[in-house]
């Protein structure tokens, strides 16, 4: 908890406190961890799958089916149910766990003072007052306060998003979660576990809510209409079997089988596996998907918001230009820069050392980076250090003795009064300075006196000026230029300096036509203002706190974007959480913001996440695809029970309701999931992306108006052909086998309408002809298991006979069979027309369900 008492309560360090009052503190305050989010039960969570709107229709349709003494189809439809629920579990299960993974972040132990005796305890057995003694390479295990400083730079990039390690002195305030990379230090705990910076942002993100993905909002007015539709029918025709004078039982029965037949079964299965493939391609193209909706969701992204270091550049700092008072050197040329590099090194005490058959950094990055230039250029560390002078924030140098020489580097402008007059150097900083650069200033002199650094750092020789850089990543320009051409705006959120910010998004292509660098303390205090500001492509924000990612996410998404959000921070956690869909990096991230996202980079490239786009959007589209054989398929399904009752019953039933629950669940399927599996074409990422209703206008069009009446017209057609041919005449009840083989030539009319329709569907612009057969081999593969189901289902006496139809005649088989040539032919018409009609190349409608 955060302390209450007076500071001079906890300074001095002096010995540090006692044992006993350690223990006494502990009791009182409770163990330094983090405080745990609550963790919904195991069967909680599988509950909620299996009773959301669509289970619980589902449930409702198995209970009705069974009422209607159909007890197979109450099977058949609880198994989707139990299916989809327990898949849907396995998917979101991991899911949820970034405070807890909060925790991890705090050590295992620490080094303390105590009794006056240095010794190692548990971190969370630390207590408020406690000396903690600091070394390069320790994490900080709760929030101190610094008494004694030795060269202390501590990298905080987790919490604020700065890349550069921050040298602090004493009586600064260092955090939980931060992990020191060079110096030592003493410091008093002043605040431990849910009083830390740590926990606050914990808190945060278990605060950050997140919002119903687009796909789930859609299909939910998809499902809640045609759940209507159905009632609603439903009841027409128990009213229609009372007119026509059946008893109330039977039409009670009737009614429900034409509810649960309209009913989608296979609608929830068709779109979870189709995300879940989606999910497979993501994850081999290093994309992995923690939650399934976020597949689709970042396919209607239309506002990246995207971190800086370690996402658009490589969190890695090089040296990229030299500057001497000769001229510039060429770094091609390594061996020129020994003597600069040489200085610069000794100097230094961040080292690039050999691990794991490579190498890392160890220390500050920027002195790794010199490291690196030296042992490239063969400068060799020939002599020992005698002396050092540490960085110090005021002095911004560091100086050594070594070999008679002092060798020193730092800021240039507290570096440069200090040497003889070196002309160019100024002139050579601003260039350096306006390309985005960290400038070092490296100089020497010879014989250094006795004494303070401030005493002997004077008289030097300007060596020169080294340019460092945290290079971009290879292909960020050609991503961030593809979400441009897909109609995505681009904004760069970090907590870096504005120079450095402007410089990187100058140079990736990301900064707009109308440049915006702002600081998190410059943003509007309300979000609609704030909204309205960043609603431009190309802004870049700098110094934002995790506060300001919050506010912002919440703003953009007020102003109706879909927004995607990138980080890799434990400061980026609640605005992953809170956007529309959260994308961490998976190399360098922290657990906590790869645990609060919905989409983790496996490979940290910028560039991943267009790949990733593309494929949702395909997914959207894939979606409409099969919602539209879906659809079809019920208008064929429906046309029976409407001729029934608007003929009076003189005309019979062509289907039952069992043949409607096997082309449902048993033939429909597997080309469903097939069109599922369409591969993006390439129009995908041309313009912005279909983020309105997946049944608009032009949809409902193409299923009510066009694909379905076809399909059911030969439906019905080949039906009373086949029973007229039988000798039946209207208003007469058929003999059982002629009824029969004449409801087997609807059932083989309607799968091999459902042949086309797949087919057709696989484009919403082109007629099949023109598509490549084998650009889909699923679909082939589906369309056989088809085929052989439906000889299966028709050839089967025993099954035929649960169904309710025969093997149709010769006669029956070509009837059936002109269902597709009836169903390509009017949709190769209806694109023919619509390409030559007033809205050829215009977007598609978006208004609908």
């Amino acid at each position: 908890m955060a302390s209450d008492r007076p500071r001079s309560e906890v300074l001095p360090t002096g010995a540090g406190l006692s044992s006993g009052e350690a223990a006494r503190r502990l009791a009182a305050d409770g163990p330094n961890r983090l405080p745990a989010g609550e963790r919904s039960p195991v069967l909680l969570l599988l509950l909620r799958e299996m009773v959301h709107f669509f289970a619980l229709l589902l449930w409702a349709a198995a209970g009705l089916a069974l009422l209607a003494g159909m007890p197979q189809l109450s099977v058949a439809i609880v198994v989707v149910v139990l299916f989809n629920g327990a898949f849907a579990f396995v998917q979101e299960y991991r899911a949820d766990q970034a405070s807890r993974r909060l925790r991890e972040l705090i050590p295992a132990d620490v080094t303390v003072r105590r009794d006056g005796h240095r010794m190692v305890v548990r971190a969370a057995d630390l207590v408020r007052g406690d000396v903690v003694l600091l070394e390069a390479g320790d994490r900080i295990s709760a929030d101190l306060e610094l008494a004694e400083v030795h060269a202390l730079a501590v990298n905080e990039s987790t919490l604020t998003g700065e890349s550069v390690p921050v040298r602090h002195r004493e009586q600064a305030t260092v955090f939980a979660g931060t992990f020191v990379v060079e110096g030592q230090a003493e410091a008093v705990v002043v605040a431990t576990g849910a009083g830390t910076r740590l926990a606050a942002i914990a808190t945060l993100t278990r605060a950050a809510t997140r919002p119903p993905s687009p796909l789930a909002r859609r299909l939910s007015k998809v499902i809640k209409v045609v759940a209507g539709m159905a009632l609603g029918v439903g009841g027409v025709f128990f009213v229609l079997t009372q007119l026509l004078g059946m008893a109330p039982a039977d039409g009670f029965l009737l009614a429900l089988g034409v509810t649960v037949a309209l009913v989608p079964e296979g609608l929830l299965p068709t779109v979870t596996l189709s995300l879940a493939r989606a999910a497979r391609l993501m994850a081999s193209r290093k994309a992995l998907v923690r939650h399934l909706e976020a597949v689709e969701t970042l396919g209607s992204a239309t506002f990246i918001c995207t971190d800086k270091t370690g996402t658009l550049t490589r969190n890695e700092m090089t040296v990229v230009e030299i500057w001497t008072p000769a001229g510039p050197l060429d770094l091609g040329s390594p061996a020129r820069a020994a003597e600069i590099m040489r200085s610069a090194v000794l100097c230094s005490t961040g080292r690039l050392v050999p691990a794991d058959g490579g190498h890392r950094g160890v220390g500050d990055p920027m002195e790794v980076a010199l490291h690196a230039l030296a042992l490239s250029a063969g400068a060799r560390e020939d002599a020992a250090v005698t002396r050092r002078y540490p960085f110090d924030p005021v002095r911004r140098r560091s100086s050594a003795v070594a070999g008679g020489r002092l060798h020193l580097k730092g800021a240039p402008d507290a570096v440069l009064p200090l040497c003889e007059q070196a002309p160019g150097a100024s002139r050579a900083l601003a260039e350096m300075s306006a390309r985005g650069l960290r400038v070092l200033a490296v100089a020497c002199r010879d014989d250094p006196s006795e004494g303070a650094a401030e005493e002997i750092e004077r008289g030097l020789t300007l060596l020169g000026l080294v340019g460092l850089e945290d290079p971009p990543r290879e292909g960020v320009a050609e991503a961030i230029a593809t979400c441009r051409h897909a109609g995505i705006k681009l904004a760069m959120i970090t907590g870096d300096h504005p120079g450095t910010a402007r410089a990187i998004a100058e140079q990736v292509g990301l900064l707009g036509p109308d440049p915006l660098v702002l600081t998190g303390r410059e943003l509007p205090g309300d979000d609609e203002s704030l909204g309205a500001l960043l609603d431009r492509d190309g802004a870049v924000i700098a110094r934002v706190t995790p506060e300001d990612k919050l506010r912002i996410a919440r703003a953009l998404r007020s102003r109706g974007h879909v927004v995607a959000m990138t980080g890799d921070g434990v400061n980026d956690g609640p605005a992953l959480r809170e956007a529309d869909i959260g994308i961490a990096m998976g190399a360098s991230g922290t657990d906590v913001a790869r645990e609060a996202a919905d989409l983790v980079l496996l490979d940290d490239h910028f560039a991943t996440i267009v790949t990733a786009v593309e494929l949702g959007r395909a997914t959207y589209a894939n979606i409409r695809r099969f919602l539209t054989y879906h659809l079809t398929d019920n208008v064929a399904e429906l046309t029976p029970f409407l001729v029934w009752a608007l003929s009076g019953g003189t005309i019979p039933l062509a289907l039952t309701v069992l043949q409607v629950l096997a082309l449902d669940i048993g033939t429909d399927l597997l080309p469903a999931l097939a069109l599922g599996a369409e591969p993006a074409n390439p129009r995908t990422m041309r313009g912005p992306a279909r983020t309105g209703a997946l049944l608009d206008r032009r949809l409902l069009f193409r299923v009510f108006g066009v694909l379905g009446p076809a399909e059911a017209a030969v439906e019905m057609a080949a039906f009373a052909t086949v029973l007229l041919l039988g000798g039946w005449t209207l208003g007469v009840t058929p003999a059982p086998a002629l009824l029969a083989a004449a409801s087997g030539t609807a059932f083989a009319a309607v799968v091999l309408g459902q042949f086309a329709n797949a087919f057709a569907c696989r484009s919403e612009t082109r007629w099949a002809g023109r598509l490549p057969w084998r650009g889909n081999p699923l679909l082939l593969w589906a369309v056989a298991t088809e085929a052989g189901m439906l000889l299966v289902f028709l050839g089967f006496p025993p099954l035929a006979t649960l169904l309710g139809g025969a093997f149709p005649p010769p006669v029956g088989w070509a009837l059936a069979a002109s269902a597709i040539p009836a169903v390509i032919g009017v949709d190769a018409a209806y694109k023919a027309v619509r390409a030559r009609g007033p809205f050829r190349g215009a977007p598609p409608p978006q208004k609908g369900i």
